[in-house]
């Protein structure tokens, strides 16, 4: 018996951004996954229109083969008609609608996976709901104590020890337990989500040249250090801590399957700059599969059929990829 193709849930995210239209190209897009956009019906036929994309939609029916042309929609009204590139505060709650429509499903297990196009965090605080990020919302919808963010493309993987911080904050941040927990969630899914028997990480120092033997900071010797000995002895094949500067050459790289660097502008700017407009976000330690694009919702773009959909179809890959992984593993 062959193996169902999986079912994927498509966030729309801001509509005032260019998640919708992006969303509706997926009409169109041959993937090995039944793809199923989470969203205003009309909105999304209104912006593939105004961006030259002749589509249909109809009303997702769980079970029902895909039909070419035609996108399958789990309909999440708005809750004011939405104009390209003009946020909206009215809309707040029907993105965050869209969002929990998703976590639900896939929770519930009507869906294998989410893949989610750019929301506006400043929209919805401005609408007087707190919120930092997609990452933080899932965390605590699924009850998830700690996650980790990942980023691939260009042939990288790269991990966050710590994520939006001040740099003057990321030393304080990075505690043994912090750390720890961060490599466990990396290992385990790079083996349960990606399917490598024994992962590899490459793990960068915090401090130029990796401290220099504590002539240029002690975080290497007091707390990296000890915690990558002690999940060694775990059997983690864990290489570092490394100089940063020179972990992402090509001798290096090919000794690892993901590099975990120590903040955010320690490893993404080289993520970024192999893979910009391809590259996936991924978030690590859920008990469901979530990827992303690597972009913002674009409001300049929104409407014009300018925007270029190859993160979400990469975001789409790579998580086709991770449902295929997480069922050869059993996991």
């Amino acid at each position: 018996m062959s193996t169902p193709l999986p079912t994927l849930a498509i966030t729309c995210g801001e509509p005032a951004g260019v998640g919708p239209e992006l969303v509706a190209t997926l009409a169109h897009h041959s993937v090995a996954a039944h793809p199923v956009a989470i969203g205003d019906r009309e909105l999304i036929l209104a912006r593939a229109e105004a961006c030259g994309h002749a589509i249909g939609v109809r009303d997702w029916v769980p079970g029902a083969p895909r039909a070419s042309g035609v996108l399958d929609v789990l309909h999440v009204p708005l809750a004011r008609a939405s104009t390209a590139g003009k946020l909206d505060v009215a809309n707040a709650t029907h993105v965050l609608a869209i969002l929990d429509s998703a976590i639900d499903g896939c929770m519930q297990g009507r869906f294998d996976a989410i893949v989610t196009a750019p929301l506006h965090k400043g929209v919805i605080n401005d609408a007087g709901v707190p919120f930092t990020g997609h990452t933080e919302y899932l965390a605590e919808r699924t009850g998830t104590p700690q996650v980790v963010m990942m980023l691939a493309g260009g042939g990288l993987r790269v991990a966050l020890a710590t994520t939006h911080l001040a740099l003057k904050d990321v030393p304080t941040a990075l505690t043994a337990e912090s750390l720890a927990t961060t490599i466990r969630i990396l290992h385990c899914d790079l083996h349960t989500r990606f399917g490598l028997a024994a992962p590899r990480i490459l793990v960068a120092g915090l401090n130029p040249h990796a401290g220099e033997s504590g002539h240029m900071g002690r975080e290497e010797i007091d707390v990296i250090t000890p915690v990558l000995d002690a999940l060694r002895a775990e059997g983690m094949a864990l290489i570092g801590p490394l100089p940063a500067d020179t972990l992402f050459t090509p001798h290096q790289l090919e000794r690892g399957d993901a590099v975990l660097a120590m903040y955010h502008d320690q490893g993404l700017p080289v993520l970024k700059y192999a893979s910009f407009g391809g590259g996936v976000n991924i978030t690590l330690g859920l008990p469901i599969i979530r990827t992303s694009v690597d972009h913002g919702t674009a409001l300049d773009l929104a409407g014009s059929g300018r925007a270029d959909p190859g993160s979400l179809y990469a975001a789409i890959g790579c998580a086709v990829d991770m449902v295929a992984a997480q069922r050869r593993m059993g996991a």
